[in-house]
């Protein structure tokens, strides 16, 4: 789910299905598939941290958009590629010129 939003994550740990998207992000938990959520707030708060350790406990994959430098990006291109290559990464999909970190 891309952005999940700290009220949505809430909606998903407490099984609040009040709409298409907590309903299907319920269902997949239930179906034990695989559900990624891209959180999108900070600073966090405890409450968040938990709802995302509670998600994660329900077979949730958290993936915060966080940029990382250690492959050298040039551009936001770059950037965003990166973050959507780990995002894509979660379902086995080969993102464009996109390369996982391989410890030497």
């Amino acid at each position: 789910m891309i952005p999940c939003s700290m009220k949505t994550l809430a909606g998903i740990v407490s099984g609040y299905s009040d709409n298409l998207v907590l309903r299907a992000a319920d269902v997949t938990l239930k179906e034990r598939r695989k559900l990624v959520l891209v959180t999108r707030e900070a600073p966090l708060g405890t409450v968040h941290l938990r709802n995302m350790y509670e998600a994660s406990q329900l077979g949730a994959v958290i993936i915060p958009p966080v940029l990382s430098y250690y492959n050298h990006p040039k551009t936001i291109e770059d950037c965003n590629r990166h973050i959507v290559g780990k995002i894509l990464d979660q379902f086995d999909l080969e993102g464009q010129e996109f390369h996982r970190w391989m410890e030497k």
